[in-house]
């Protein structure tokens, strides 16, 4: 007989007969191990019935609560957080340990096995530790697994008391790989904290699982695809795609959604063995391997497919709200039930009463009700508001620091609906006014050039100590240490190339290039500067010009990596002659003075 059939048999005769029959059958028709294991399954089925308040109106059960601990975070993720920020809930309208463990204790008895904190951030919720070791005392009720959802960045020293406490199950959500590109996604810096949690986790023996969470966003961060991936070959990790999601206040636009599909098929031309793996029950990801990999793969595309069928998720939010699906606005309070005094009874009947009215599946991308709905920050909170937390909409007219990162003023710029003048706009700036890179994917590449000047203009001494002149004094201190430091024209010479190769490094929004050809030159001149301040006229000095010519066959010009060149290489040359002309030297006139190829044509700067 199949263990299917078994179980189902003794099942229908302990409901029928009683637990006693049910001994009885199982010792006189049992005799190996695995009969008695079956028998005992079968036993403890039927003695914890799954309670019909978790079962919706199209049968499906749902054994999975997702607990919201605060409505707080650490970051300010752009597709999490509205961009003129959310108030935050009075402290007493927070759900407390006591009332979040009462809720954990009822639904686990109803029949939820898999329970899952989130936030906000849960790492900032005061007494984690404990919450997370007094729902582990609910596994002899039946909880099978306790999951937290971060973005690691106050995680690492914690976790192994997460873990002795009863953690489970990780997922870390990390969107970028470029510690640069974290910071424009998330608005704050601690990329280096995410992968000392990440590492952390991969070498926890006590996690049955971890796993990367990714939104991907086109033109963002979806070059990255591919570098994700490899964290799969050598690491036993799941990384998984999400789809970017429409919720209050992140500006979602469906041009900037990239569907599994595509990204399934970047990875396939890469790795044209991978191949589907098997999926845990209701997972809300499809997944892939790719033979040889030590990690795996995973798909969530609640947007283009999604897997509302087999959805079994219940959300209870930061101040007590239980919601059915993440994105209906409907929410029914068991906070206020609660503290009016109701029964275990009487809240599992509001908890069936939200339950039976969940839909068979959420409205299309373009129809999902972002206007009600709570912001993703909030599925533990209120409506957005202007905001207690700093809002990054209305910025001062000047760059200042907050906590430690410097914020940019946004920039509007009013155009009369008369003006003759073309409809400008910033490449680099989205339509939801945050920062991005161009998408060149669609380019051809083609031969492309671009030639940068500046100078640094510095005083007579500094000149003849350049040009080898015989008016320099070479007993002087200071002309002693300058001429430590090596030939200032070959270091700064090297340095303007090192940099121009570096050029995607230093400027975080510019697409790594293959290089072709750099030429620098720096040339000692004498002239005219260029009026500066009063009394300056014709004041004659000395400058070092340096010029970089930068050449590559792709699909963006190479203007920057001219000009960082330059730039470079003229700050190589303030460092190596400070000690004899520290207060005099000032650079200026970095300019392209020549360009070739790409969509705008060829450009050279006149005389």
């Amino acid at each position: 007989m199949s263990y299917q059939r078994s179980s189902r048999l003794c099942s229908a005769i302990s409901r029928k007969y009683g637990p006693t029959c049910l001994r009885y059958y199982s010792q006189n028709t049992r005799t190996t191990p695995r009969a008695k294991a079956q028998s005992k399954i079968a036993h403890i089925d039927a003695q914890k019935q799954f309670s019909p308040a978790l079962v919706d109106s199209f049968h499906r059960r749902h054994d999975y609560l997702r607990i919201s601990l605060t409505e707080r975070c650490n970051l300010r993720c752009f597709y999490c957080m509205p961009s003129e920020g959310v108030e935050l809930s009075p402290a007493d309208h927070i759900l407390t340990d006591d009332e979040i463990i009462r809720l954990a204790n009822l639904f686990v008895r109803s029949g939820v096995t898999k329970i899952r904190l989130t936030g906000g951030e849960p790492t900032v919720r005061k007494g984690l530790d404990c919450i997370i070791r007094r729902l582990s005392e609910l596994r002899p009720l039946g909880l099978q697994s306790i999951g937290m959802t971060t973005n690691g960045i106050a995680l690492h020293r914690r976790l192994p008391l997460y873990i002795e406490n009863g953690l489970t199950h990780l997922n870390l959500s990390l969107d970028t790989l470029d510690p640069f590109k974290f910071e424009i996604m998330t608005r704050r810096p601690g990329h280096d904290a995410v992968l000392r949690s990440l590492s952390a986790a991969l070498h926890s023996q006590g996690l049955r699982s971890v796993k990367l969470n990714v939104v991907i966003v086109k033109g963002l961060n979806d070059s990255e695809v591919l570098d994700f991936v490899k964290l799969t070959a050598d690491k036993n990790i799941s990384v998984r795609f999400i789809e970017f999601m429409p919720f209050t206040g992140n500006k979602w636009d469906k041009a900037k959604m990239v569907p599994s599909s595509q990204l399934l098929d970047i990875i396939s031309r890469k790795y044209p063995s991978i191949t589907r793996a098997p999926d845990e029950l209701n997972d809300t990801a499809r997944s892939w391997k790719i033979p040889g990999h030590a990690g795996s793969l995973g798909f969530i595309s609640s947007m283009s497919d999604h897997f509302c069928s087999s959805c079994n998720r219940l959300r209870l939010t930061a101040d007590g709200q239980i919601k059915v699906c993440l994105f209906d606005a409907k929410e029914v309070s068991l906070r206020d039930e609660m503290r009016r005094g109701a029964s275990d009874g009487e809240l599992l009947n509001v908890i069936g009463h939200a339950v039976q009215g969940k839909q068979e599946k959420h409205a299309g991308m373009e129809d999902i009700d972002v206007i009600t709905n709570r912001p993703m920050i909030l599925i533990g909170g209120l409506q957005p508001r202007k905001s207690r937390v700093r809002s990054l909409a209305r910025l001062p007219a000047q760059p200042h620091l907050v906590d430690g990162t410097l914020l940019l003023p946004h920039v509007h710029r009013r155009w009369s609906s008369s003006s003759s003048q073309p409809d400008l706009h910033l490449t680099h700036i989205g339509s939801d006014g945050r920062p991005c890179m161009v998408d060149v994917g669609s380019k051809d590449a083609t031969k492309r050039s671009a030639t940068a000047s500046g100078c640094i203009y510095i005083p007579r001494s500094a000149y003849d100590l350049i040009t080898g002149s015989d008016n320099v004094d070479f007993t002087d201190v200071t002309i002693q240490k300058a001429r430590s430091k090596g030939d200032v024209m070959t270091v700064a010479q090297l340095a303007a190339i090192m940099g121009c190769k570096r050029t995607s490094d230093l400027i975080p929004l510019c697409h790594p290039l293959q290089i072709s050809n750099i030429s620098v030159t720096l040339t000692p001149e004498r002239g005219v500067c260029p009026v500066s301040q009063p009394g300056d006229e014709g004041a004659l000095e000395y400058s070092i010009k340096c010029t970089a010519t930068v050449a590559c066959e792709g699909k963006t010009g190479v203007e920057m990596e001219a000009l960082t060149a330059v730039s470079v290489g003229l700050l190589t040359v303030w460092d190596m002659l400070k000690a004899v002309a520290g207060k005099e030297m000032k650079i200026g006139e970095i300019m392209v003075v020549h360009k070739t190829g790409g969509k705008s044509g060829d450009f050279s700067r006149g005389p």
